[in-house]
């Protein structure tokens, strides 16, 4: 269906309750309209359209093919016209109606509710969800998010910013009933140890790699996750070793007394860096508000708390950029 112009979302309220009430009678009533202007409004879409969208010649009056495509269309396009009034009208007040921000679990499950918590007075309705990186920038994509955190500073959509938050130290995993004492070379341990991976869907479980390839490290793929806790319960059980992060240790805290923790050598470590994703020009309020209470929480208590927990994590084990650099 090729357009001629822009559509003029009136008559396309018009034409949804038309096909909703299945009459022009129905619809005028429910509009508080004339049928006639229903009738002439419709006219006027199918003109904007080129496409004549509902068959009078039927017997009731259908919906031709071009007139079924743009009903499944029109819902979306009119709720995306009504959330963007209400950003307008809300913008500049001290409290928005609605945020939904989505997290990677990790995050999610150790900063997500004193985040929630810090963030009680920005948004009157807060929906925080969680998942894999890659499908959390396609749910911002697709404007399903108004937020994102996520592991992967590599968006390549020119309406999405983002902004650096923090990242942490990737670390050696091992089990505690191995008795380890010092950091065991990592081609000796793969050699007598399956290495328990994330798998590739994720961001971590690519980086991963990318960690193994710099060290040299030829591990067989016997054990893969999409998650901490089931990759965190075969290293504690002595099955395995594994590839971590702090913050991931610390969703997965009940296995801490099972584990020991080991800095990787300085030739191979790597950071999995965090970034808070908006839509470029929108919320810009609310952005800011997400972005000052995460570093707040991580610095104050999440990061403590860890270290607390871990004493032998580094020291360097987290860094938290400044003003977005």
């Amino acid at each position: 269906m090729s357009l001629a112009g822009p559509i003029d979302l009136h008559r396309l309220q018009i034409f949804v309750a038309y096909c909703e009430a299945g009459s022009m009678t129905l619809a005028a009533e429910r509009l508080g309209m004339s049928q006639s202007a229903v009738s002439q409004l419709i006219k006027r879409l199918e003109q904007d359209t080129g496409s004549g969208l509902i068959d009078r010649d039927a017997r009731p009056a259908r919906l031709t093919h071009a007139g079924s495509t743009l009903l499944d269309l029109s819902r979306d396009l009119l709720s995306h016209a009504q959330s963007v009034t209400e950003r307008v009208r809300h913008e500049s007040t001290d409290v928005c109606p609605r945020i939904r921000l989505g997290c990677v679990d990790s995050f999610a499950a150790t900063v997500g509710p004193d985040l929630i918590r810090a963030l009680s007075g920005s948004a009157r309705e807060l929906h925080l969800g969680s998942g894999l990186t890659p499908g959390l920038v396609a749910q911002l994509v697709r404007r399903e998010l108004d937020f994102a955190i996520c592991t992967d500073g590599a968006v390549q959509e020119q309406h999405i910013t983002q902004t650096p938050l923090f990242s942490e130290e990737f670390v050696l995993v091992v089990p505690r009933l191995h008795g380890y004492e010092r950091a065991p070379d990592l081609c000796t341990i793969s050699a007598s140890l399956p290495l328990i991976r994330y798998s590739l869907r994720s961001v971590i479980g690519q980086q991963v790699e990318r960690i193994l390839r710099t060290l040299g490290v030829q591990a067989d793929r016997r054990f893969e996750f999409d998650a901490t806790d089931p990759l965190l319960s075969l290293v504690a059980a002595g099955l395995g070793w594994a590839l971590c992060t702090p913050l991931c240790l610390w969703q997965s805290r009940h296995f801490l007394a099972e584990i020991t923790l080991f800095p990787l050598p300085e030739d191979a470590r790597a950071r999995r860096e965090f970034f808070l994703l908006a839509h470029k020009g929108e919320w810009q309020r609310i952005g800011k508000d997400i972005t000052r209470a995460t570093r707040q929480v991580m610095q104050q208590r999440i990061r403590h708390d860890i270290h607390k927990a871990l004493p032998s994590l580094p020291s360097s084990a987290f860094h938290f950029f400044a003003n977005g650099t």
